[in-house]
C-alpha cells in the first residue's frame, strides 16, 4: 500500500499497519467501542486508545469537526461572565465513553501546546481523564518543561492513571522533566497527614508543585463506579453516607465538595496527600478536566470553588451545568 509507513510498525514489534488501519476503520466509520475492539483484536483498551492516538498522530486519520465557531465562542463568554473563569474548552458529543474523553484530552492538548514554553511547571493530578492528555500531545519535543506530581501515588490506581506515570509520559511528550511525589495518595488520618507534610521530600515535592504554571487536575462524581471506589480508597457506604451529607463531588481526587462548592462535611476528607484548594488557587491556570455526562453537578460545584481557570468537557456537561445552576443558584 503506497505511502503507508507499514515496517515501521513492524520493525517495532507492534502492530501491522493494516490492522492499525482495521481498528480505526472500525472505530471512527463503523462506531466499534473500544471494548468491543479489546475483545475482537484481543488486547488491552489501554493499547487500542494508544493505537488510535497513534493512527492520528501518524496521519492514518485525519478528523475535521464542522462546528460554527459561534456557538462554541458564545458558550464561552456565557461561562466566563457566570462563573469568572478564563477558558472553557468544549468537545462535541460522542457515545463511546472512551472517544468522548479522548476529544476532551485533544482540546487540552492543544490548549497546552499553544501555551507551554520552556521554564514552565506543570502541576499533575491522576485519573483517565488527566491519564489521557499524555497520549493526545503530537507537538515534537520541546524541552525545558518540568511536570510534578500533585497528589501521591497508589498502586490500586494502575501505572496508566497514576500521576508519576502520566508525569514521565508528558515528560516523554514535551522532552521535559518529571518529579514523583513519594507518598501514598491517600492515608488513614489526617494526623499521618500531616506527619508526611512535614517530611522534607513530600513538602520539597509539593512546593514545586504549588508553584506551577498551569495544573491538570479531574473532578470526580461521587458514585458507586467511582474511581475512589474502584481503587478501594473509600467503600460504597462511605460514598453513599458522603451523598447523602450533601457532598457531591470532588476536585483531583479529593477535597470533597457541596453543590455550592463549600468544603464537604464528610469523614472522607482530610486523607489525601497533594495540592489543597487553596494550593489550586494561587496557580495561574487549573485546568479542569471532565468528559464524562455523568459528572454536571460535581462539574458545578468545582465551578463554584472559584479554583478552576479553565474547563474542558462535553456540550452535553455544558448545558446540564447551566440549567443545574439556574435551580440550584442562591437567591438573595
Amino acid at each position: 500500500m503506497k505511502g503507508l509507513p507499514g515496517p515501521r510498525y513492524q520493525d517495532r514489534g507492534e502492530v501491522r499497519v493494516e490492522t492499525l488501519i482495521e481498528i480505526a476503520t472500525l472505530y471512527y466509520y463503523e462506531d466499534v467501542t473500544q471494548e468491543e475492539l479489546s475483545r475482537r483484536f484481543s488486547m488491552s483498551r489501554p493499547k487500542i486508545s494508544r493505537l488510535l492516538q497513534r493512527a492520528r498522530a501518524d496521519g492514518l486519520v485525519e478528523i475535521r469537526v464542522h462546528q460554527p465557531s459561534s456557538v462554541g465562542a458564545e458558550l464561552e463568554r456565557f461561562f466566563v461572565d457566570r462563573f469568572g473563569i478564563d477558558r472553557l474548552l468544549v468537545s462535541v458529543d460522542h457515545r463511546d465513553p472512551d472517544a468522548q474523553r479522548n476529544a476532551v484530552a485533544r482540546l487540552v492538548a492543544a490548549h497546552l501546546e499553544k501555551t507551554l514554553v520552556a521554564g514552565k511547571t506543570v502541576a499533575v493530578g491522576m485519573g483517565r481523564n488527566v491519564a489521557a492528555v499524555a497520549d493526545a500531545l503530537v507537538t515534537p519535543p520541546r524541552g525545558g518543561v518540568t511536570f510534578v506530581c500533585a497528589i501521591g501515588g497508589s498502586l490500586r490506581a494502575g501505572e496508566y492513571m497514576n500521576p508519576d506515570h502520566i508525569c514521565r509520559r508528558l515528560a516523554a511528550r514535551y522532552g521535559g522533566e518529571s518529579e514523583t511525589l513519594y507518598a501514598p495518595a491517600l492515608v488513614t488520618n489526617t494526623m499521618l497527614r500531616e506527619e508526611l507534610y512535614r517530611n522534607d521530600t513530600v513538602k520539597q515535592t509539593l512546593d514545586r508543585a504549588r508553584r506551577a504554571d498551569i495544573a491538570l487536575i479531574g473532578i470526580g462524581d461521587l458514585s458507586e463506579d467511582s474511581n475512589m471506589v474502584r481503587m478501594g480508597w473509600f467503600s460504597p457506604q462511605e460514598i453513599a453516607e458522603a451523598r447523602l451529607a450533601g457532598t457531591i463531588g470532588d476536585t483531583m481526587g479529593y477535597d470533597f465538595i457541596d453543590i455550592q462548592g463549600r468544603p464537604a462535611n464528610t469523614g472522607m476528607q482530610g486523607r489525601v496527600i497533594g495540592l489543597s484548594r487553596e494550593d489550586l488557587a494561587r496557580i495561574p491556570d487549573v485546568i479542569a478536566i471532565a468528559a464524562e455526562n455523568t459528572k454536571a453537578p460535581a462539574i458545578l460545584g468545582a465551578l463554584r470553588t472559584g479554583a478552576i481557570n479553565t474547563l474542558a468537557t462535553s456540550f452535553t456537561n455544558v448545558h446540564t451545568i447551566l440549567r443545574l445552576d439556574e435551580a440550584t443558584r442562591p437567591r438573595d
